[in-house]
């Protein structure tokens, strides 16, 4: 089984067990929350999509860790004007464990594994 969500601006396809790095989220390390904002979830030759959510549908994710991505570099120049410019950016996240998907069409569990918590 698995689900389309929308966090942080984006939409992720998450199955029960998954880790996920999404958008920095204001919770502590070990907090369960649910995910409401379901798109659509699938199981099997099964498909329930939303207008724009899935009335009824949910994931619950456990927060493992926050944390800071690579350096992306941004370099900006104009050529024969003596202009150059240089510039770092390293962008927040937060890895989430997907624990439950539950929606009409069933439930899915997945246990958080014990080196992980």
């Amino acid at each position: 089984m698995y689900a389309v969500i929308k966090t942080g601006g984006k939409q992720y396809k998450v199955s029960a067990g998954e880790k996920l790095r999404v958008e920095q989220l204001a919770a502590d390390v070990g907090a369960e929350l649910v995910i409401d904002q379901v798109l659509a979830v699938g199981s099997g030759d099964q498909f329930a999509i939303g207008s724009p959510l899935v009335s009824g549908a949910s994931v619950s994710v456990t927060v493992l860790s926050h944390g800071r991505g690579d350096k992306v570099r941004i370099f900006k120049m104009r050529r024969r004007k003596h202009y150059q410019k240089r510039q770092g950016h390293r962008q927040n996240y937060t890895e989430l464990f997907i624990g439950k998907i539950a929606s009409e069409l069933g439930s899915v569990n997945a246990e958080l594994p014990q080196a992980a918590a």
